[in-house]
């Protein structure tokens, strides 16, 4: 089993930064896929980006691409969510997941966060 904490949400106005990270404990980090979601009130969660283990291949949203970038520290077993350009329809709860094949769907990953939730002013 996976344990997985996410922190570095907040309040922050448009065209702002943020990054979030994600701790995991119990089985190896290093041998799971990584993946950050998100879900904003009233409408579906939605896959934001992946990691491969080793952190050599990446993949996003398009409504991401270019403004976020997913890395991961194996040794700190931590992934990382860096948010540029911030929009308001970026305004949700972010989670963290892992799973054991390379995906985008919510129905692929095993273990989940808690999630922190993320506000973008206009």
């Amino acid at each position: 089993q996976v344990q997985l904490v996410e922190s570095g949400g907040g309040l922050v106005q448009a065209g702002g930064s943020l990054r979030l990270s994600c701790e995991a404990s119990g089985r190896t980090f290093s041998n799971y896929v990584m993946g950050w979601f998100r879900q904003a009130p009233g409408k579906e969660r939605e896959f934001v980006a992946g990691i491969l283990w080793s952190g050599s291949a990446t993949w996003y949203a398009d409504s991401v691409k270019g403004r976020f970038t997913i890395s991961r520290d194996n040794a700190k077993n931590t992934l990382y969510l860096q948010m540029n350009s911030l929009k308001p329809d970026d305004t949700a709860v972010y989670y963290c997941a892992s799973s054991k094949t390379v995906a985008d769907r919510g129905q692929d990953y095993d273990y989940w966060g808690q999630g922190t939730q993320v506000t973008v002013s206009s």
